[in-house]
């Protein structure tokens, strides 16, 4: 059963960066791809980023292409978002997310695995 454990939510003022980590344990993490979602209150869950099992091929939603970055250490078990220029419709819970598969993809549903989320508020 793979473990997913998400760390460095928080406050930040619009403008400012956060570095979000999402460590894994429990399963192969180096033959999985992962994501990051977030959802906020009364929304759905949207696709924030993908990256493939390798780190060589990622993919974002529009409203955080060109701020967003995902990537990952397959040594640690550990997958990354760095977020800069943080507006303040990028306040949601952020869930990483693991698949059983090989290639990244913006699907919900092709997710197997969840983290309990951590929070991120963005303040004017």
């Amino acid at each position: 059963q793979v473990q997913l454990v998400e760390s460095g939510g928080g406050l930040v003022q619009a403008g400012g960066s956060l570095r979000l980590s999402c460590a894994a344990s429990g399963g192969s993490f180096s033959s999985s791809a992962m994501g990051w979602f977030r959802q906020s209150p009364g929304k759905e869950r949207e696709f924030v980023a993908t990256i493939n099992w390798k780190g060589g091929y990622t993919y974002y939603g529009d409203s955080v292409k060109g701020r967003f970055t995902i990537s990952r250490d397959n040594a640690k078990n550990t997958v990354y978002l760095q977020m800069n220029s943080l507006k303040l419709e990028d306040t949601a819970v952020y869930y990483c997310a693991a698949t059983r598969g090989l290639g990244a993809t913006p699907r919900l549903s092709e997710y197997d695995y969840w983290g309990q989320g951590t929070q991120v508020t963005v303040s004017s």
